[in-house]
């Protein structure tokens, strides 16, 4: 079974070309300098349309900190549900307490506001304070399906080891490790036969130029689905 690639996106061109290059999944974000942020309903609603492949969508209300307050909380319930409504496949959220733990409370609540729909919990996880302690809470959960991790490291790329730990700690649950931040199309054969990871997530990667605010570079998705389809 072939290595999952998820690609975000940040506009609907972007969506189209990483789709039709052979990304399985799509993220859904914009202010992609900022690390991403909720998208507006029309982005989604466009995106969702003209593919056929997953469409997860970030909500994330700012880029200040991952510790939200009860305003930022109501703000994300209803983002929640708006891409429920556009026909989103999924969201892709992360909260953590100001002690640096999963804020299971704040959580729950969004589980409840996604009504079915898929949970990626987003690279907050890479700030808590113990990632293995904070894998083991995303566990409880069964909505979340994708904890997207960098290993705790600005590029997985100086995180195998912790990669492949976690890999192991979620090894046949419900949630798969999605390993992001600093993949490259060089190096990403080589990171998943050392880490055993199902599920790759690329932004700047497969850009133009590998620059964040650029396009997304159809040619360089379609040289990472041949290596993983490889791998």
């Amino acid at each position: 079974m072939s290595v999952l690639l998820e690609v975000i996106a940040t506009t609907v061109a972007d969506a189209r070309l990483a789709a039709q290059a052979g990304a399985d999944r799509l993220e859904l974000v914009t202010a992609m300098g900022e690390g991403g942020l909720t998208p507006s309903v029309g982005l989604i609603e466009a995106v969702v349309s003209a593919v056929d492949i997953p469409v997860n969508v970030i909500v994330r209300p700012h880029s200040r900190s991952f510790v939200y307050d009860a305003d930022d909380s109501a703000v994300m319930l209803r983002d929640v549900r708006a891409a429920k409504a556009a026909r989103a496949n999924g969201v892709v959220i992360g909260m953590l307490t100001q002690a640096g733990r999963i804020d299971r409370d704040a959580l729950a609540r969004a589980i409840d506001a996604a009504d079915g729909l898929a949970i990626t919990f987003h690279r907050a996880f890479d700030e808590a304070r113990d990632l293995q302690e904070a894998l083991d809470v995303l566990l409880e959960f069964e909505a979340v399906t994708n904890v997207l991790t960098s290993g705790g490291k600005a590029s997985v790329l100086d995180a195998q080891a912790t990669l492949g730990d976690l890999v192991r700690q979620a090894s046949g649950s419900h949630c798969t490790v999605l390993a992001g931040a600093g993949l490259t199309v060089d190096a990403v054969a080589g990171f998943v036969r050392a880490t055993q990871v199902q599920a790759v997530h690329f932004g700047s990667g497969v850009r133009v130029g590998g620059k964040g605010l650029a396009p997304v570079d159809a040619a360089r998705v379609a040289q990472v689905r041949a290596l993983l389809n490889a791998a």
